[in-house]
């Protein structure tokens, strides 16, 4: 269930909710729908008269997107626009042409015209939907108009699926609409049809069978109807919220809103479907209220149940339902009524006796009386509660307990006798204030019949023991009568103030419980970054709070709910439960014992969900049999039940942002693979034919060092993209054994000496540095690409450095050249995949593979590796860092000069 709105205040003062939300769309764009009922009523032309008319008043005003489907006099009004020309995006061997967002946001007008709201856009577009397009144009302050039909609104797509026979797939969720201003663009069924048959919407021959099918006259005239009630539901709720902003009193009734009282009574189903029917007739929003006094807290089992079957039935017929925590009933419905603007209240009125009504009023009449504005429907119930009923008969609890009684005798004793001493000792002449400390002690902490004790006890002392005649309980003179009463009154006066104050207390401790609940459970549970360990959190945290047996179902891989989590990891579901579970999962909707559909599970089974969305199901069961939870309960579960949904969609929703990198990740490294394969392959398989041909005029020493030495290269080239589909497939396997580094290099250096060809190599690799850890293969291939590397970019006819040195405790072994070095700040982009750095027209002789592999080679290896420029700037500088684990044999590390 829903949690009610705020306690107290009316709708004089602003809203701080309203007002946050007002300056939160400080600085963004404001957006404006043209809303039409099907396609053809003019949304598109309306769209661009508009536009016309600002640009004609100094607004600065582009066409981001108009689809005119051919229409002469739309195509005619887009002339006088500057239009921002769509991007090409290539899909399935087609190019499709989408809405260039980003030259939209470079151009930065002040109004964009975009049409067709709820297009989807292609595959490879930053965002899926244009809505979304319009939102991140909104956010950078650029006004939008845009237009929209009916049917394309979530919430209403499978209501005009239900009598057009068409489901659109395509829809702009509703929170879209709330934040827009609209203008319906309407013209009468007729008429459209009309402009069917003349071929101003369709082709000729679609426009034949969209008359037999969709554009029916009264399809059209249901599609007019959602339009106009969609309309002007938004422009009522955009009323109340400036007026709450703006704490304006009053109803505003620009439409109907209906709130109905439930009570704990026989008979409140009744109050409900009478509200329903009353919603239908004024086809208005409303509201199930139930007002929690501190009598709920003395509600017997039977009640709850009661109370929660009836708003129950009140979700399952579409109303909103809210549970107000207040001191009286009166003083709650005034609050929630004056808080929701309603219009029309209706609640039921039991039968009693005129005395019961002399003594404690009628809650019906003081609402008629004290609530201008609101129509009241009054129904009468079929039970009226007797003084017999259990429901009826006052606890023990509401009287007072004997201990309370017991300790305010004494304490209007005890003040008697400091009184007395006063009295007799100072000549104290008026004791009679004393009295009023022992009234509001007993009221504070014992209630108000206490109080009212403590207040009776405190006049007849005073008038026994300092009135004259003292020792009686007459009064002799009239003016004492005057102050015993006056007391008396006081007395009773305060007991009640005080009472009064302590349910107001008890009832802010009960709702700072409940947050402070709430905020626990979330500290908790958006902390877990597990599905599974997510849901065992809010079946502990719900079993604990409510004392219930809970488990969560999710969907199975297979088909079918399966439990992904328990309060009793034991519990299975029989035939009845799984069909309660399966239920709720598919319609949404709660199931299960306590409510309408499948009553016969033991269990209550709760969907949860975001938006239009289900993740899962939560099923709640007592082990004592009886309702799973009681009415004043179901607020604080509806907000866990809210709150966990949204942590399980955004654990869900990291999952699949993970998938998509992943996909990601392989569709770039396939096209880049294929771009590498289709250039740097060419290069040398282009040389090896060449030499070949010209084998057959007889073969030299010359050419068939070039065959070898390009077949090498391209060996080299196979072997990297199959090095890099290994570290992506983390199907690298070591064989970690000691090493010594100076001959890994000097091998690595002979293998690569076609690489360095031009180049002198110098040694400066120390031959008693320990060996190290390391897989001799991978370290030969992180040898060789960093060696080629340096033969590609060094300078020809300079040195390529291999120095080591052991300090600090690590090995560092560094190939340094001789250069145009590294752009500064740049350093750590060499070793991405497929990064080639520009400024040298030597970046495009290699696959951009090279560095990428020996950084994944050193890391799988426990090794860094790093990057720079050498340090009197005459070339780059790549150094392979061996850690102090990875040293066999440490030494005494070189001095530092």
């Amino acid at each position: 269930m829903a949690g009610g709105g705020p306690i107290g205040g009316g709708g004089d003062r602003p809203d701080p909710d309203a007002l946050l939300r007002q300056a939160a769309q400080e600085g963004r764009g404001r957006l404006k729908v043209f809303l039409g009922a099907a396609p053809g009523v003019g949304k598109t032309f309306e769209m661009l008269s508009e536009g016309a008319s600002r640009k004609r008043d100094g607004v600065d005003v582009v066409v981001g997107v108009v689809e005119t489907h051919g229409r002469p006099e739309t195509e005619a009004l887009t002339r006088g626009h500057e239009i921002v020309a769509r991007r090409e995006v290539p899909y399935e061997g087609r190019v499709l042409h989408e809405m260039d967002l980003d030259a939209i946001l470079a151009r930065a007008p002040r109004l964009v015209l975009v049409d067709e709201l709820a297009h989807t856009n292609a595959p490879g577009s930053r965002h899926p939907k244009r809505f979304q397009d319009v939102e991140e144009l909104l956010d950078a302050g650029i006004d939008v108009y845009s237009t929209i039909n009916i049917q394309h609104v979530e919430s209403l797509n499978d209501v005009v699926a239900s009598f057009t026979r068409v489901r659109v797939r395509e829809t702009v969720p509703d929170s879209v609409l709330e934040m827009a201003e609209i203008e319906v663009v309407d013209i009468p069924p007729d008429e459209l049809i009309e402009r069917l048959k003349a071929g101003k919407v369709y082709l000729p021959h679609e426009a034949t069978r969209a008359l037999g099918h969709f554009f029916s006259k009264s399809n059209l005239s249901a599609l007019r109807e959602l339009a106009l009630r969609r309309a002007a539901q938004a422009v009522d709720a955009q009323m109340l919220e400036h007026v709450r902003a703006m704490g304006v009193g009053g109803t505003w009734a620009g439409s109907d809103r209906i709130v109905v009282a439930i009570n704990e009574l026989p008979g409140a189903d009744t109050l409900v479907r009478a509200a329903k029917r009353v919603a239908d007739g004024l086809r208005g929003p409303w509201t199930a209220l139930f007002i929690e006094t501190p009598r709920t807290a003395h509600f017997t089992a039977e009640q709850h149940s009661r109370v929660a079957s009836t708003m129950t039935l009140a979700t399952q017929l579409g109303a909103a339902v809210a549970t107000v925590p207040a001191t009286g009933v009166v003083e709650g419905i005034q609050t929630f009524l004056a808080d929701a603007r309603a219009t029309q209240l209706v609640m039921g009125k039991s039968r009693r006796s005129r005395w019961f009504e002399l003594r404690h009023g009628s809650v019906v009449d003081r609402l008629i009386r004290d609530t201008p504005g609101v129509t009241v429907h009054v129904l009468p119930m079929e039970h009226a509660p007797t003084p017999t009923d259990p429901g009826r008969r006052r606890p023990a609890a509401a009287w007072g307990s004997p201990a309370g009684y017991a300790i305010t005798a004494l304490m209007v004793a005890a003040v008697t006798a400091v009184a007395s001493a006063l009295f007799h000792i100072l000549d104290l002449g008026n004791v009679a204030l004393l009295y009023l400390l022992p009234v509001m002690a007993a009221a504070s902490f014992y209630g108000l019949r206490t109080g009212i004790f403590a207040g009776i006890a405190a006049s007849l002392a005073y008038n026994f023991f300092f009135l004259p005649p003292v020792g009686t309980l007459s009064i002799s003179n009239p003016e004492n009568l005057v102050s015993v009463i006056v007391l008396l009154g006081i007395a009773i006066a305060t007991s009640q103030l005080t009472a009064r104050v302590r349910a107001q207390a008890d009832l802010a401790a009960a709702s700072a419980r409940s947050n402070a609940t709430l905020a626990g459970f979330l500290r908790q549970i958006t902390s877990v970054n597990d599905a599974a360990a997510a849901a065992q959190m809010i079946c502990d945290d719900v079993k604990r709070l409510f004392d219930v047996q809970v488990l969560v179902l999710a969907p199975a891989a297979q088909a079918g709910l399966e439990i992904l989590a328990a309060s009793d990891p034991g519990y299975r579901l029989d035939t009845m439960d799984q069909a309660a579970a399966t239920w709720a999962f598919d319609t949404g909707n709660i199931a299960g014992k306590g409510s309408g559909t499948l009553t016969a599970s033991e269990w209550l089974f709760q969907p949860l969900k975001t938006g239009d969305h289900v993740l899962g199901v939560l099923g709640i069961a007592r082990d004592a049999g009886g309702d799973p939870v009681r009415a004043d309960q179901r607020p604080l579960l509806t907000s866990l039940i809210d709150q966990s949904a949204l942590v399980l969609e955004r654990l869900r929703l990291e999952a699949e942002m993970r998938d998509v990198d992943v996909v990601r990740t392989r569709d770039r490294l396939r096209a880049a693979l294929l771009s590498s394969v289709s250039h740097d392959l060419r290069t040398p398989l282009t040389a090896v034919i060449a030499a070949a041909d010209q084998l057959d005029h007889g073969a030299t020493p010359e050419l068939i060092g070039t065959i070898k030495a390009e077949a090498a290269r391209l060996n080299r080239f196979v072997a990297n993209l199959l090095d890099m589909a290994r570290v992506e497939a983390g199907a690298l396997k070591l064989n970690v054994e000691p090493v010594d580094l100076s001959d890994a290099v000097t091998s690595a250096t002979h293998d690569a000496r076609r690489a360095l060809k031009g180049h002198a190599v110098q040694l400066d690799v120390p031959p008693d540095l320990p060996l190290i850890r390391a897989d001799p293969q991978l370290l030969h291939h992180c040898l060789l690409n960093l060696l080629d590397n340096a033969g590609r970019y060094g300078d020809p006819g300079t040195a390529i450095v291999i120095e080591g040195r052991h300090r600090y405790g690590e090995i560092r072994l560094a190939v340094l050249d001789n250069g145009p070095g590294l752009p500064p700040g740049r350093e750590s982009e060499v070793f991405e995949t497929f990064r080639r750095l520009e400024g040298s027209d030597r970046a495009a002789g290699g696959t951009g593979l090279g560095l990428a592999i020996v950084k994944a080679f050193a890391e799988a290896m426990g090794m860094t590796v790093e990057a720079g420029n050498r340090e009197d700037g005459s070339g780059a500088a790549f150094a392979l860092v061996f850690p102090t684990p990875l040293i066999v044999r440490p030494v005494a590390p070189e001095s530092i000069a």
